[in-house]
């Protein structure tokens, strides 16, 4: 790789992909410069039509761009960078860079093995051109496209992935919404109060173990003798007020039949029933129980409790394999091919001593509350009063994700579930999925929560295979 005398002036030669990713990416590299090839542009132009989420991005981008060209007094302006502002009334920080346009044929100093029509290739020689041109500038090609920055490496070309989507370094640091109290805690604390209200137990703590809570944390100590499961309440430096979570293992609290197998079970159930939790994020492998308590509990604040008017649940249609193609009928019954896991959940839930008959009408009555949503549908939308259950959360974007809990009116409440080990959607990874998002941003509100599953409790074959496959 070509070593650059100053480090601190870098020019950034963007991919295609990344401004498609995030429309945003040209105001995210503070005073550092940005070049776009002009194949870039010719690539953007191709993709631009459509009601994708990738379509919406690129059109996006060609709008700031034009912003951007109109501030642009002639062309010798444009040669010698435009300013990058920042974006009014946006948390963005202010950029103070310039964005730079190919404006003129660059040498294709590239092998005989990689012709310069391909896009790629084309994007390569424009980087090297510049690292020839400008040899006290480090070029640093950016780019989402894996195999593309393999093929600039061995180049010589340096090449980075595009970080400032990243919400964590390492997915082993997200929030996981449970901890252990340590041993010696009730004696490490300065000042310890109790009482109760409305038939709940709650504690006050003082001391230098709760700078480090978060709302609606879930907390254990694992002693037998003094056994605690709380929810954190309320935080304020080192003072917090916990409550004793109910217990769902027991089948006198049962939720639609179901009772909790463990204690993060228990934990999310306690976090899904509780009315000023606004929002709740569930994680874990297949097989934890995320779905069927989540249309457990669902089933029983809307049909029992009158909580809510009705059920929605939605998720992103990503296949596995290869795409099946057009699928007749309604919105709800193009969905419902996707929707696999609510009808086998609901079959764990809908027993009833009536037979055949007896079991057809109670399913009938449980879907006539559960309506099937495509989420390309959900932009301008407002749900009041209504359970949202978006399924497979890990394929979403943030933006998209954004644009879905924004939905969410009066009286609603929304659960994500999904895995971050297996994410289906492109260009998306664990520490940039739209559920890691959400989970790291909402851990300080106090009207959300969330929880970690880690035990299985599908089957001993499925325990087995998830640990040994």
């Amino acid at each position: 790789m070509i070593k650059r005398p100053d480090a601190s002036k870098r020019l950034f030669v963007l991919d295609t992909n990344v401004l498609m990713h995030d429309p945003t990416a040209l105001f995210r590299f503070d005073e550092h410069d940005i070049f776009l090839p002009m194949v870039v542009l010719e690539e953007l132009d191709k993709g631009k039509k459509g009601l994708s989420e990738v379509s919406r991005n690129v059109r996006q981008v060609s709008r700031f761009l034009d912003d951007l060209l109109l501030k642009a007094i002639d062309t010798d302006a444009i040669n010698s960078g435009i300013p990058l502002p920042g974006i009014s009334g946006s948390e963005l920080p202010e950029a103070t860079g310039r964005l730079f346009f190919q404006t003129r044929q660059m040498a294709q100093d590239l092998p005989k093995e990689l012709p310069g029509h391909q896009a790629d290739n084309a994007i390569l020689a424009v980087a090297i051109s510049l690292q020839q041109a400008q040899t006290d500038t480090n070029v640093i090609l950016v780019s989402k496209d894996i195999n593309l920055r393999i093929k600039a490496t061995v180049l010589g070309i340096c090449a980075e992935d595009y970080y400032n989507d990243k919400v964590l370094d390492d997915v082993d640091l997200l929030y996981r919404g449970a901890s252990e109290l340590l041993a010696g805690f009730w004696e490490d604390l300065n000042r310890l109060e109790s009482w109760m209200q409305d038939g709940r137990t709650f504690y006050q703590v003082q001391g230098e173990v709760v700078k480090d809570w978060y709302p609606n944390q879930l907390i254990y100590s694992p002693e037998t003798e003094n056994a605690i499961e709380a929810v954190v309440r309320t935080v304020t430096n080192d003072a917090a007020d916990i409550e004793l979570i109910q217990d769902y293992r027991h089948d006198k609290h049962a939720v639609w039949g179901i009772t909790a197998r463990n204690r993060e079970q228990n934990f999310a159930l306690n976090l899904l029933m509780d009315p000023d939790i606004d929002f709740v994020s569930l994680l874990g492998q297949a097989g934890t129980g995320k779905t069927l308590l989540t249309l457990a509990a669902a089933l029983t604040q809307t049909i029992e409790h009158k909580r809510y008017n009705e059920i929605i649940m939605t998720r992103v249609t990503v296949p596995v394999g290869e795409d099946i193609g057009f699928l007749p009928g309604t919105e709800e019954e193009k969905m419902t091919p996707w929707m696999g896991a609510l009808m086998d959940n609901l079959e764990v839930l809908n027993k009833t001593d009536g037979g055949d008959w007896g079991r057809q009408a109670t399913n009938d009555l449980l879907q006539r509350w559960i309506k099937i949503r495509s989420l390309n549908f959900m932009r301008g939308r407002t749900f009041l009063k209504r359970f949202i259950i978006i399924d497979e959360a890990q394929n979403l974007t943030s933006k998209q994700m954004k644009t879905l809990i924004t939905r969410a009116g009066p009286g609603t409440k929304i659960v994500c579930l999904g895995n971050v080990s297996q994410i289906d959607t492109p260009y998306l990874s664990e520490t940039t999925s739209g559920l890691t998002y959400v989970v790291d941003h909402f851990k300080y509100w106090q009207h959300s929560g969330h929880i970690t599953l880690l035990r299985g409790e599908r089957s001993r074959l499925a325990d087995f295979a998830s640990e040994n496959l």
